[in-house]
């Protein structure tokens, strides 16, 4: 892989009914919760989790976060969120993401992640973590 804009993953699921609103659509709040999940699954696909980054005193905290609504999402739809990382710098990395509903586009995303350590004090990603996701720093 080694190039940041190969790395994609899909996470296929259902609208819960907790997730809507009063309307009955997707309340606005839960497309920032769906996108977590996507970066959540897009690492776990590369064999690594959030969770033992954690253990190392790696954090990766969100610094910037962009949504795009375009059709309302309701109750029991099944979606597709594709995550992509699409750059990595040597102490950041910025993902992508598309919901769609079959081929309807939903909404788009972007993040910018920062790596903080146990402190809240940018670090550098570590090259182990680079490694074991097969990514590389632009």
């Amino acid at each position: 892989m080694g190039n940041p804009t190969d790395a994609e993953s899909r996470l296929t699921f259902r609208v819960r009914y907790y997730e809507t609103d009063q309307m009955g659509y997707v309340h606005h709040a839960n497309f920032v919760q769906y996108f977590e999940m996507g970066r959540t699954e897009w690492l776990r696909s590369r064999g690594d989790t959030y969770r033992n980054w954690e253990e190392h005193g790696v954090f990766l905290v969100v610094a910037k976060l962009a949504c795009r609504y375009r059709r309302p999402a309701c109750y029991d739809d099944e979606l597709t969120l594709i995550t992509r990382l699409t750059k990595v710098g040597v102490a950041k990395m910025d993902h992508t993401y598309e919901l769609l509903r079959g081929s309807e586009l939903i909404a788009t995303g972007e993040t910018t992640l920062a790596c903080v350590d146990r402190d809240g004090r940018m670090q550098a990603i570590p090259q182990e973590f680079l490694d074991r996701t097969d990514t590389k720093i632009e």
